[in-house]
C-alpha cells in the first residue's frame, strides 16, 4: 500500500512539475524571437541577461521532471518559475508595448 501511494506522490509531483516547465519554456521562446534593441528601449536589462535567466529557469524545470522530490530541488524548481514569471509579467509586456509602437493607454496621469 505504501509503494502505491509513493508511486501517486511521485506521479503528482511530476505532473505539478510541468507547469513551470510551460511557463519557462514560453519565456524562453519569446525571449528569443525578441531582438536586442527592444529591451534596451524598454530598459529591462539585455537580451542575454533575460535569456540565460530563461534558459536556466528552463533547465531547472525540465531537470525537476525528470527527478522530482521535495527539498533544495523543489526551491530551485520554484526559483525558475519565479524568474520565468518575472519575465512573464514585467518584461514581456513592455516589449510588446514597443513593438506596437508605444504607450497609447496612457493618459496624461499615467496608464488606465
Amino acid at each position: 500500500m505504501a509503494i502505491v501511494i509513493l508511486i501517486i506522490a511521485d506521479s503528482l509531483m511530476r505532473l505539478l512539475g510541468l507547469v513551470p516547465l510551460a511557463l519557462s519554456l514560453w519565456a524562453l521562446g519569446g525571449c528569443l524571437r525578441t531582438k536586442p534593441s527592444d529591451f534596451q528601449r524598454v530598459d529591462k536589462r539585455t537580451k542575454s541577461f533575460w535569456t540565460a535567466i530563461t534558459v536556466a529557469a528552463s533547465v531547472v524545470s525540465a531537470l525537476y521532471v525528470l527527478e522530482p522530490g521535495l527539498g533544495f530541488f523543489l526551491l530551485l524548481d520554484l526559483a525558475a518559475a519565479t524568474g520565468a514569471g518575472v519575465y512573464l509579467a514585467d518584461v514581456r509586456p513592455a516589449l510588446m508595448d514597443v513593438r506596437r509602437g508605444g504607450n497609447r493607454n496612457k493618459g496624461t496621469y499615467g496608464s488606465w
